[in-house]
């Protein structure tokens, strides 16, 4: 636990050290964006320092005698051409996700955008909010949104079950990624992960070696049982 508390502190300090430099990105979405990766950078620096956890990603491999792995210069799927679906336990999977996918964009609360400095720069990056207060969200409006950023060669990552999962607990996707991936005719990307075995909602972190698993392309046409059963794949 002391391990766990130690990380927590130079957690929020470091947080508290970027903010002039994410005040001052405002002026730039371009100096904003690397702000923020230098701030994730940082994150999972602190993570394995301190928190003595270490990440690794896994692609899925070419079907063909080599089972050569796909990497970032071939990977069609992290150009902003697809949805980028993943499971969600921590926010140690939306650091890796965000340092590792070029470009990527997040639809999340509307009150995180409503945060003093750090809610303003995700709003400068093109985070999009939506107000769950009201219910159902308006998805055409929403897809606009999201289409706005594609075009500019962003990616987005959602997390389809809508809030953090404990390790070995079920939740069900929402629908809204369905009607997303149809309405944008972009494919699939799901990807599984067990970051919460080392980096819990709640409690104590434990050291070790976290894995983030990007699976094989799904069309836009994919059932929410074929999503599911592809983040679930290889996750706790």
């Amino acid at each position: 636990m002391l391990r766990t508390l130690v990380f927590k502190v130079f957690l929020f300090i470091w947080f508290a050290a970027w903010t002039p430099f994410l005040l001052l990105g405002l002026i730039s979405t371009k100096l904003e964006r690397a702000f923020i990766l230098a701030d994730a950078w940082g994150v999972l620096f602190l993570v394995r320092t301190i928190a003595g956890i270490k990440y690794q990603i896994h692609y899925p491999l070419i079907d063909d005698e080599n089972g050569i792995p796909f990497k970032h210069n071939i990977n069609q799927r992290l150009d902003g051409r697809a949805i980028i679906a993943s499971k969600h336990m921590s926010m140690l999977e939306v650091a890796i996700l965000v340092t590792h996918v070029p470009n990527a964009f997040f639809i999340i609360k509307r009150e995180l955008l409503w945060i003093p400095i750090y809610g303003w720069a995700f709003w400068k990056i093109g985070l999009i909010g939506v107000n769950r207060a009201r219910g159902a969200t308006n998805m055409n409006k929403l897809a606009e949104k999201v289409t706005e950023n594609i075009m500019k060669g962003m990616t987005l990552i959602i997390f389809p079950e809508g809030t953090r999962v404990a390790p070995n607990k079920d939740a069900p996707l929402r629908r809204g990624l369905l009607f997303l991936a149809e309405h944008l005719k972009l494919p699939i990307t799901p990807v599984g992960i067990d970051t919460g075995l080392y980096w819990p909602k709640r409690g104590k972190m434990r050291p070790g070696t976290t894995h983030i698993y990007f699976e094989h392309e799904l069309p836009s046409s994919a059932s929410l049982a074929e999503i599911k059963e592809a983040i679930n794949r290889h996750s706790c």
